[in-house]
């Protein structure tokens, strides 16, 4: 065991000289090179395998991030001006006014409006389940496909690792095979692990943003809807009496 430890500190401790003295002797030439050029090189260096799975995560992670952002955007209305205009169409033509106000508003909150202002013939207390029961499904449809957002964000760091790993066990054989500590033998399977978590942890980072970004656009849709239901509900009691 002691062996072995000491083989892994001194392979690391070569790769970290060789890199430096890399970096020392690299031409200048090579920092004019563009970011997606160098990006390019690292992930053709990284290997194919894990690369273009963690690739793979970081485009359908981003598309669905996307589709969510420009659907919670065309979800958020002015509620208050909503519940002025529905307010206004009971007082001047009565339950068909208002419904016609909310099927002709675009929301999730409109479409709440409208199934409660639909039930309102059967007595406010039907009314209130069908917006409680609506609003239920309108958290679904806000929610729909996020799960898959928090997946992508797991598997790509994961996958990165699983690369390190695999990278590592490489070297070692290599290392076992040689007899020896050679670090030219060895820095290229070092290097495709290192890489592999380098991109693994880089989706999960940028995936989270958006995912963070969406959880809280669905919280504030969804207090928005709670507070639109209970404004809703006193509106339609005032008008039954």
């Amino acid at each position: 065991m002691k062996k072995g430890f000491s083989i892994m500190a001194v392979a690391m401790l070569t790769i970290l000289n060789v890199g430096v003295a890399t970096a020392q002797n690299e031409p200048a030439a090579d920092a004019g090179q563009g970011i997606h050029q160098i990006l390019k090189e690292y992930f053709i260096k990284g290997g194919p395998e894990f690369m273009g799975i963690v690739l793979l995560c970081l485009i359908l992670g981003l598309a669905i991030c996307i589709e969510r952002i420009i659907y919670l955007n065309m979800a958020t209305t002015n509620n208050k001006k909503l519940l002025a205009n529905v307010e206004n169409a009971l007082a001047s033509g009565g339950v068909e006014a208002a419904k016609e106000v909310a099927r002709n508003t675009k929301g999730p909150v409109a479409s709440i409006f409208y199934q409660g202002l639909d039930r309102m013939d059967e007595g406010v207390e039907n009314a209130e389940k069908a917006v409680v029961a609506y609003g239920g499904v309108q958290m679904g449809q806000l929610e729909k496909n996020v799960s898959w957002i928090s997946l992508f964000i797991a598997i790509a760091p994961m996958l990165g690792f699983m690369g390190t790993v695999i990278g590592m066990i490489q070297a070692f054989t290599q290392i076992e095979a040689a007899g020896a500590i050679d670090a030219s033998l060895i820095a290229g399977s070092i290097q495709v692990a290192l890489l592999t978590t380098v991109f693994g942890l880089i989706v999960g980072i940028i995936l989270q943003i958006f995912y963070n970004y969406i959880i809280a656009k669905i919280d504030s849709i969804v207090n928005d809807m709670e507070d639109s239901s209970i404004s809703l509900i006193d509106l339609l009691v005032r008008y039954k009496k």
